[in-house]
Parts: C-alpha cells; sequence; structure tokens
C-alpha cells in the first residue's frame, strides 16, 4: 500500500512536505501556467491532478514507469466517462471539471496503482464525492489552478481514508443526491458512463491533447489562424488594417477578458491573443505576463481587432452542443492589410489536438522551455529526465525522473 508519512518532492524548488501538501502545491503549480493538457469530452485538464496525486503517494517507492503509465491511463478513462455521463451541460452550469471531474482521475489513478479492492474503491469515491469543487468564475485568477491543487490533495485524502477504514456511502454516483443528481443536470446519465468504460480507451480514442501555447484552449485555433496567416502573408502590426476572428456559438463562452489587464486574464481573453500574435508572430510563457498583456503596443491594436461568435461557425457536427468551447465548429480567422492584400482561413482543430499531435522536438522544446523558469533544475537534468519521459515504459523506477526534476 500507499506510505503514509514521509516527505513528498514539491517539484521545481528543492523542497518538500507532507504528502498532501505536496499534491496542493504540485497540482496548483501544474496548471498555473494553463499550459497542459486538454480532454474535451469531460472537459478538464486531468494530468496535473493525476500525476501530483501518484507523485505524493509514493514517498520514495519504487514505482516503474510502466504501473506509473497504467495507473494514468485508467484516470484518463473515469474523468473521461464521467464527463461523457455528466455532459457538457455540467461546464456550462458554471463548474470548473478540473476540480470537479478530475478529481476522480486522481483517485482512480491511485487506486489502480495500489490495487484497492472493489468495496474500499467505492468507499474511496463516496468520500471524494463530498470533496469536489471548483467554479469558473474564478477562470482568469489564481484560484482556478488552486482547483487542480485542491483535487489532487483531495484524491489523495479521499484513498487514505478509505484505506484506513473509513466509511462513505456506497452509491455516491448514482444513488437520489448523489453526484450526477445534485452535480448535473436532467440530461447526466451515470449508466452512459458505466457502458462506455473501456469501450474503447479513452487514451486512444478520443485522445488526449497537449497544449501548444500557454492559455485557454479556447483562445488556439484563432491564434494558430492569425499565426499561419502572418506568415503567409508575412504582415506586422504596422501593416494590418483589420483582424477578425470568427467563433462558433459558445466558442467565447469562457473568454471573459475582452480587456485583460493581467498575465492571468490575458489567458481568457481572444482579443489579446489576437492582438499578440499580431504584434509577436510567436507565444512564449512571457507573452502571458502581466508585462506582456500591458504593453501600449497591444492596447493600440484592439481597434483593428474583431473577435465575436457567429452561427456561421458552428458546421454541421450534430453533436456540436455537446462539445467544449474550444472544439465545437470551427474558427475563421481574415486579414485586412493596408496595402489591399486580404486573406482567411478556416481551422477545425488547434495544434496539439489528437490529430495535429505535437512532434517530439515540439514537446521537448516546451519540455526545456518549462524546466527553465525553475533555476534549481539544470539543463542537463532536464534533458535527462525528457529522455526518460520519452522512453517511460522503461523506467525502472521513476523516483529518478522525480530527483532530476525536484
Amino acid at each position: 500500500s500507499a506510505r503514509e508519512s514521509g516527505a513528498s518532492a514539491i517539484l521545481g524548488t528543492g523542497r518538500t512536505a507532507s504528502s498532501e501538501t505536496a499534491a496542493l502545491i504540485n497540482g496548483t503549480f501544474g496548471h498555473s501556467l494553463d499550459y497542459d493538457d486538454v480532454l474535451s469530452m469531460m472537459p478538464a485538464h486531468p494530468i496535473a491532478v493525476i500525476l501530483s496525486a501518484l507523485l505524493a503517494s509514493m514517498n520514495g517507492a519504487p514505482v516503474s514507469g510502466k504501473a506509473f503509465i497504467e495507473a494514468y491511463i485508467i484516470g484518463v478513462e473515469i474523468g473521461g466517462k464521467l464527463g461523457v455521463g455528466m455532459t457538457n451541460d455540467h461546464y456550462q452550469r458554471g463548474y470548473h471539471a478540473t476540480g470537479t471531474l478530475a478529481l476522480f482521475s486522481g483517485l482512480a489513478s491511485l487506486c489502480k496503482l495500489y490495487k484497492l479492492d472493489a468495496a474500499t474503491i467505492q468507499q474511496a469515491m463516496g468520500i471524494a464525492g463530498s470533496m469536489a469543487s471548483g467554479l469558473r468564475r474564478n477562470f482568469g485568477t489564481m484560484t482556478k489552478p488552486l482547483h487542480t491543487g485542491l483535487a489532487a490533495r483531495s484524491a489523495l485524502t479521499a484513498f487514505r481514508l478509505a484505506q484506513a477504514g473509513f466509511t462513505a456511502a456506497p452509491d455516491i454516483m448514482e444513488a437520489k443526491a448523489g453526484f450526477f443528481s445534485t452535480y448535473g443536470t436532467a440530461d447526466s446519465n451515470p449508466d452512459i458512463t458505466a457502458s462506455g468504460l473501456g469501450k474503447p480507451f479513452v487514451i486512444s480514442d478520443p485522445g488526449i491533447a497537449i497544449k501548444k501555447f500557454p492559455c485557454c484552449y479556447a483562445t488556439h485555433r484563432g491564434m494558430d489562424g492569425v499565426l499561419t496567416l502572418r506568415e503567409r502573408l508575412g504582415f506586422d502590426a504596422d501593416s494590418v488594417e483589420k483582424v477578425i476572428c470568427r467563433m462558433p456559438p459558445g466558442g467565447m463562452h469562457v473568454l471573459i477578458y475582452p480587456r485583460p489587464v493581467t498575465g492571468l486574464e490575458g489567458k481568457f481573453s481572444m482579443p489579446y491573443a489576437v492582438a499578440a500574435a499580431v504584434l509577436d508572430g510567436k507565444f512564449s510563457l512571457w507573452s502571458f505576463s502581466d508585462e506582456a498583456v500591458r504593453r501600449p503596443e497591444i492596447a493600440a491594436l484592439y481597434d483593428k481587432v474583431d473577435t465575436h461568435e457567429t452561427p456561421a461557425c458552428r458546421g454541421d457536427d450534430p453533436n456540436f452542443d455537446k462539445k467544449s468551447s474550444g472544439s465545437r465548429g470551427f474558427v475563421e480567422v481574415e486579414v485586412k492589410l493596408k496595402d489591399g492584400r486580404r486573406d482567411q482561413i478556416r481551422i477545425d482543430v488547434p495544434p496539439g489536438h489528437p490529430s495535429r499531435a505535437l512532434t517530439w522536438d515540439e514537446l521537448h522544446d516546451k519540455f526545456l522551455d518549462c524546466a527553465k523558469q525553475a533555476p534549481r533544475i539544470s539543463t542537463a537534468a532536464a534533458e535527462a529526465a525528457f529522455a526518460d519521459i520519452k522512453n517511460l515504459q522503461a523506467v525502472a523506477d521513476i523516483n529518478t525522473i522525480v530527483g532530476r526534476l525536484h
């Protein structure tokens, strides 16, 4: 079983803490850049919850890369199928599914890694059901990634309480006054979740997206479109007369900051994302700093940027209304230049989507860019860790990787 005491690593800091505190901090850090994964069927970002809960549970005990991957796959499976059963209405109501649903991803991964029996898993799920939390109104603030940390910590706490014999309702998902009836809508159905498990596994179909840009996924298609046209036409900020970004209905649902004043708000702003693409021609972690968002050159571009939803970008997808803001319909970007040239492009899926997966070279660059933000992680250590992660199935003990990134 998992060790119940000892110090757990807080990645990138050289510090350790109790398991629950490490899960909280690593989970919060892991989502704070909004640069992680996207599972649109939840819609949520389960990886930071899963990894933080698993790493905090180990306390130095050896865990093979293969066992870690298997636990991760089960965590993604449970979260994804809960999302399908709950329907997108759960998210539309105002819940942040990374806090409410990915909590069960983290818990499921722990139960898989430590081979918990079915009855104890039921108790753990029941405990976790009363811990699920997270409201979308906190998007663009520090509390959004805190949802991830709280979910990772709650997953570990629920797991350990159940191991110790703590009791809860064994039917927390399907019962009256349980999770589905309380957090869901009239269309939410736990039978859909149960019958869909492993048919096929989420990790293989539809797969999971890895972000190319460190901001809300709903902005990514528009950003990709502007960057593509910028390269195609060779324009800069001075030569632009107008940039129009047409979004599908509901595509800007979570993009609540038309004129952001902080980097965190900028991650949820379509006008800023377009303006920054026009001005800089690329995105980095710095692009979503307070300094970058507050540039006068950005403010000067806002009058040239038109971002809006339109039924024309709905497309003919019969499941349109079940899709998240960043995956429904398509996005269309049009650029008009002062010299009279104009061009437009349609983007159906963003870079990093399973059908446009990032290459290993792109993942390497992203990993190193993130690692260098932590002064305690040397380039050599980051390179060695990435090599191990790329070959994770063959790693005998992932504590080797944790040591390099600690």
